[in-house]
C-alpha cells in the first residue's frame, strides 16, 4: 500500500480531494455512482458532423439498426462520446440531457495518456511531460510518472464529466508502459497512475471505465467498473478481460476490420462488441447482439 499512500499524500497537497484514509478499491467500499448496464447496447461516437442532431449535441440518439446476429432494430443504451461539444471549449451536456432522457447511461470520453493538441487545457501540460507521438495526428505520450502534475488537470477535466451530467469516464490510453513512450514508464507506475484516475472519478460520484489495458486487467480491476477494448476479438486477447466479466461487470470491445459476421460469432458471450469505423461518427454502428 505504499504507493497508495504516496499518491494520497501529494494529492492532498494539490487540493485534488482530501481523503481520510489511504485509497481503496471500490469493490471495499460502497459506490456513489451508477455501472453501465449489463448487456445494453454500447454505441462509440467521439466526433460529430457540423449541423447534425444540434438538439443532442452531435450525437445520433435515437439511431437503430438490426444486431449483426440477427433480431429486431435496436438503440444504443449506453454512449461513450467525448467530453467536449463539436466547439472544443464546451462540455456536452446537451447531448447527456439527451441521452438521459431517452433512458441511455452516458460515458465521458477523457484522454489522460497523451496530449491532445486542440484541447482547451493543453497549454497546462508542462512540456517535459511531452513524450513521442503516439501515432495520431497532434498527440503525444505524457509521462505518467509525474502523478501531482498529471492528476490536477485530470481532476479539472472529471469535474467538467460531472458538471456536464455524465454518468461514469472512460480514461484512454492508460497503457503507456507498453509502448514507446520516450520515457521509461514500469507497470506498476502505469497501475499506480490508473489506479489514481480511478479514484479521481468516483470522488465525484462517477464510474470509471478502463480502456486498453487489459494486460493488467486482474490488478485494476478492482478499482474500476467495467471495461473497454479495442480489437481484443481481433488480436485475440478477449480473454484477459476475464477479471471484469467474471465479475458481472460490463466489458465492450469495438473492432474497426474484419466481417462483422465473423468477428461477432468469434466474440465471447460476455463481451459487449460492436463494429466501428476508425473515424468515430454515429454510422457506421454494428452491435453483434
Amino acid at each position: 500500500m505504499a504507493r497508495y499512500r504516496s499518491w494520497l499524500a501529494a494529492g492532498a497537497a494539490i487540493g485534488v480531494f482530501a481523503l481520510v484514509s489511504s485509497l481503496s478499491p471500490v469493490n471495499a467500499v460502497v459506490p456513489a455512482f451508477t455501472s453501465p448496464p449489463a448487456g445494453a447496447p454500447f454505441q462509440y461516437q467521439l466526433q460529430t458532423v457540423a449541423g447534425q442532431f444540434p438538439a443532442s449535441g452531435g450525437i445520433d440518439v435515437p439511431l437503430c439498426v438490426r444486431p449483426v446476429l440477427g433480431g429486431r432494430c435496436v438503440r444504443a443504451a449506453v454512449f461513450d462520446i467525448d467530453l467536449y461539444e463539436a466547439n472544443g471549449v464546451t462540455a456536452n451536456a446537451p447531448a447527456v440531457r439527451a441521452i438521459r432522457a431517452a433512458g441511455g447511461y452516458a460515458i465521458c470520453y477523457v484522454d489522460a495518456g497523451t496530449w491532445e493538441s486542440w484541447r482547451p487545457d493543453a497549454s497546462a501540460f508542462p512540456p517535459s511531460l511531452l513524450g513521442r507521438p503516439n501515432g495520431w495526428p497532434g498527440e503525444r505520450w505524457l509521462d505518467v510518472r509525474h502523478l501531482k502534475v498529471l492528476l490536477k488537470i485530470m481532476a479539472r477535466r472529471v469535474r467538467l464529466c460531472q458538471g456536464a451530467g455524465f454518468q461514469a469516464v472512460e480514461f484512454d490510453n492508460v497503457d503507456g508502459y507498453l509502448n514507446a513512450t520516450g520515457f521509461a514508464i514500469t507497470a506498476p507506475q502505469q497501475i499506480s497512475y490508473n489506479e489514481a484516475l480511478a479514484t479521481l472519478a468516483h470522488h465525484d460520484h462517477l464510474a470509471a471505465g478502463l480502456k486498453n489495458d487489459a494486460s493488467q486487467a486482474a490488478v485494476l480491476q478492482p478499482w474500476f467498473n467495467f471495461a473497454i477494448e479495442e480489437q481484443c476479438v481481433q488480436y485475440q486477447f478477449c480473454a484477459s478481460l476475464r477479471p471484469f466479466f467474471s465479475r458481472h461487470k460490463s466489458v465492450y470491445d469495438v473492432e474497426y476490420v474484419g466481417r462483422p459476421s465473423v468477428f461477432c460469432r468469434s466474440a465471447p458471450r460476455a463481451v459487449d462488441v460492436v463494429g466501428k469505423g476508425l473515424a468515430l461518427f454515429s454510422r457506421p454502428w454494428r452491435p453483434c447482439r
